[in-house]
């Protein structure tokens, strides 16, 4: 009998909060993601899973990062963990992360969770609640960078506490968290956008400043995801598909959504689009403003700053953003991934000066 066919309007259901059965390929995982913010601070935070089932591994990691250092040395926290996963079946519903990984309970399906860890030594630590603004947002399969894999992004508030140095922090702020699960590198991180072309183009719209062509470049895996809201009201969420980008800089925002007046919608990728400015030291985005125009032709402009970065691989940053649009203020991030050696050339177009 053949499978159902998926598409962007078919919803997630309670059993995508656990581990799903897959094919025997190893380089299948599936993933958690969760992302906090602490504006008076400055300091972004990550929880993340990738657990790999036909391999038993799993890795885990969490880091919380501030204005004061963006590299592994010098966040406020960091810890990355590689280990076996233990027993046969694992259901994330409800569930501690090997060798002192952090806690997720699932409190109401596709809806509410409690998240919590706690490292004695660094004195850090977190209590926090996650309730969702609405059902997990599906993206569309087989677009980029989706492509095949299912994946969900999904807004709401988290509330709760985070340790630091010992100090106990407020959190309550608007953001996101994510789940994807399939196979990753091989051909699934291959562009199929030219598939049967005898040569992909380097650029697909030449011109303009050097380190802009650079960053066009296609065939690099080059991904960016930028997303900021004030509530459940007002924000937005995308990728962004720099490698269509235009000679002036406007990259389209490839899927996601634009919250206005508390609605969600869906975006116009003809239509929506980000540019961005680099700082010519760091590399790292610095400033960029956002032309969102969903599918029923209502728009929201947002120009964002960033405010502070972390840098695990020692290329592009993830950085803590502060948008503003439509009269109001938001949070979130710009997570800004390259190859080392595609940024190495991009930056020094950047540094320039003849």
């Amino acid at each position: 009998m053949p499978r159902p066919l998926i598409t962007r309007e078919t919803p997630f259901v309670p059993a995508d909060d656990t581990y799903h059965r897959q094919d025997a390929n190893p380089l299948n995982l599936e993933t958690n993601w969760w992302a906090i913010n602490v504006p008076e601070r400055r300091l972004g935070a990550w929880i993340h899973s990738a657990y790999y089932p036909n391999t038993g591994k799993v890795r885990w990691r969490i880091f919380a990062w501030d204005p004061r250092g963006a590299d592994p040395a010098r966040l406020a926290y960091y810890r990355n963990v590689e280990t076996e996963m233990p027993g046969d079946h694992h259901d994330m519903r409800d569930i501690v992360y090997p060798d002192g990984g952090y806690a997720l309970k699932m409190r109401k399906p596709l809806m509410e969770y409690e998240l919590s860890y706690a490292d004695a030594q660094a004195q850090f630590g977190f209590e926090l609640e996650f309730v969702a603004a609405h059902p997990p947002h599906r993206f569309t399969p087989g677009e980029a960078p989706c492509l095949d894999n299912p994946h969900l992004d999904q807004l709401g508030r988290f509330t709760g506490t985070l340790t630091l140095y010992g100090e106990k922090i407020p959190v309550d702020c608007w953001s996101v968290r994510d789940r994807t699960w399939g196979p990753r590198e091989g051909a699934h991180a291959s562009s199929q956008k030219y598939a049967g072309a005898t040569r992909a183009p380097a650029v697909l719209h030449p011109g303009g400043p050097k380190w802009r062509e650079i960053e066009r470049q296609r065939g690099q895996g080059r991904i960016q995801y930028i997303f900021g809201h004030t509530d459940d009201q007002t924000g937005f969420l995308s990728f962004v598909r720099p490698q269509d980008g235009d000679a002036k800089g406007r990259s389209p925002l490839n899927m996601g959504w634009l919250l206005k007046d508390g609605r969600f919608t869906r975006l116009d990728k003809s239509r929506s689009w980000m540019r961005n400015w680099r700082d010519k030291d760091t590399g790292w985005s610095q400033h960029m403003e956002v032309m969102l125009v969903d599918e029923e032709g209502r728009t929201m402009e947002a120009e964002g700053f960033t405010v502070s970065h972390m840098c695990e691989h020692g290329n592009g940053s993830n950085a803590l953003m502060r948008w503003e649009y439509d009269g109001k203020t938001g949070w979130g991030e710009d997570q800004d991934g390259w190859k080392v050696s595609h940024f190495q050339r991009m930056l020094a177009a950047l540094r320039t000066t003849g």
